[in-house]
């Protein structure tokens, strides 16, 4: 049964990893491999629970006579609840952070952005969105501010070849900027909460792999513009799904928003609790501030309409069940045993953390980084917090989901609004990705 799990789970990364060409969607694969496999888990659970846990679940028992029903609910209560509460953060911190983000955007104040992109010239243009981009993205999640910023090109950027530019510049500050924070990507959230890394320690390793790893293909991608470019943009307008709040109104609760997600980690490190309470209290606070701002309108029909694109909302809820799925089937294939026996393999065959990261770095541009890299750290159970292992994969499945665009849900986005091809982003671009992802490697290993 063992191999039977694992086979599942194998066939479900490459079924992740081909998703472009089958046109399945990842998160069904993953909710697939997930489920599936703690099913036929629970089907040979007295042999798992012996092999894996046999002093707790005597415990459990307490002199009672083992029976089916009772490993189940052993199961149930002290193995399977264990990777749901894992899943479960991560997922009410995605879905918090999002409506943060959906109330900030029907108010209308991430038009502040569009504001700062007036100007004709192509390669200040660029600097300009993707340094935003980056900023951002190190505060919210990285899919969401990739397809806010690849909407708000298309708007300004008439021509399809440039906004193929442009978008692949966005997609690397993105993922890059994204990498640099524990609140940034899947990935180093999950550490985050796992307490595999603390949040200033994190940043501070990775603040000059990220930085090099976003300028040198920014610079590469520059060179491909012509001096000026026919961009169009209007006035900040007063706008919003539901509102009509003045640029002071609007000024005020983006600082809220932002400044209320910057303080997420002092949050957790102040009270020890899990991050995702620290963005419900952001989202509370802020959700009060918009309907104290927005109380003249709360009764009439402007309230109810939505103008945050469908794209956005439909990826997140993909996302947070395909962060589920994922942490679902790590967790079936971990109590199989299989992992630690992997694990003894790599350290007999392989021994070297920076071999590890370069592949996973090669899993993750094919694949998908935060299958990647949960699978990776998973090989890695008890180390010490903050230990460079967790560094060097969480930067390496960043990267590497960057070399190829399939490798990321940023990259797919684009791939999606912009019809790119892989060939096309790797011949302009993904090389010089990739030797950006070495030098970080190396910047790593000096600093």
């Amino acid at each position: 049964m063992t191999l039977i799990i694992v086979a599942i789970w194998i066939a479900g990364l490459v079924m992740i990893a081909t998703g472009n060409i089958t046109k399945i969607n990842r998160a069904a694969t993953a909710i697939f491999a997930g489920t599936v496999g703690w099913v036929l888990y629970i089907c040979y659970g007295t042999d798992f629970v012996m092999s894996q846990h046999p002093t707790e679940y005597t415990d459990f028992l307490g002199g009672a006579n083992p029976t089916s029903i009772a490993v189940k609910e052993y199961i149930a209560q002290n193995v399977f609840l264990k990777f749901v509460g894992r899943g479960a953060e991560l997922v009410i911190f995605l879905l918090a952070t999002m409506t943060i983000v959906e109330i900030l955007n029907n108010n209308g104040c991430f038009d502040f952005f569009k504001e700062m992109l007036k100007t004709r010239k192509s390669k200040k243009l660029l600097w300009v969105m993707t340094l935003l981009t980056f900023v951002v993205s190190a505060n919210l999640d990285n899919l969401t501010v990739t397809t806010m910023m690849l909407v708000l090109m298309h708007e300004l950027i008439p021509s399809r070849r440039q906004r193929m530019i442009y978008g692949s510049a966005i997609v690397v500050a993105a993922n890059c900027g994204g990498a640099l924070t524990v609140i940034g990507d899947p990935i180093g959230l999950f550490l985050w909460n796992n307490g595999s890394v603390s949040a200033t320690s994190f940043s501070l390793s990775l603040a000059v792999p990220c930085l090099l790893a976003y300028l040198l293909p920014t610079w590469w991608l520059s060179r491909m513009l012509p001096e000026h470019i026919d961009s169009q943009w209007t006035s900040m307008p007063y706008r919003g799904d539901d509102t009509n709040l003045k640029v002071w109104q609007r000024l005020v609760m983006l600082i809220v928003g932002i400044g209320g997600l910057w303080f997420i980690p002092s949050f957790h490190a102040i009270t020890r609790l899990s991050p995702f309470l620290g963005a419900l209290c952001v989202l509370s606070v802020l959700w009060i501030v918009n309907e104290i701002m927005n109380r003249k309108l709360m009764n009439v029909d402007q309230m109810i309409q939505r103008r945050t694109p469908r794209v956005l909302q439909y990826g997140i809820l993909q996302l947070m069940l395909y962060v589920m799925g994922i942490i679902l089937a790590i967790g079936v294939v971990m109590e199989t045993g299989f992992v630690s026996w992997l694990s003894a393999q790599c350290h007999h065959y392989i021994g070297n953390i920076w071999i590890m990261g370069a592949v996973a770095g090669l899993f993750s541009s094919v694949v998908d980084t935060f299958a990647t890299g949960v699978s990776f750290f998973a090989l890695e159970n008890g180390l010490p917090e903050n230990d460079m292992y967790y560094k060097i994969i969480a930067y390496s499945c960043a990267m590497g989901g960057n070399v190829l665009l399939v490798g990321s849900v940023s990259g797919l986005a684009l791939m999606k609004m912009e019809h790119i091809h892989v060939g096309w982003f790797f011949k302009n671009v993904g090389w010089v990705i990739m030797l950006s992802w070495v030098l970080g490697m190396i910047a790593l290993w000096l600093l």
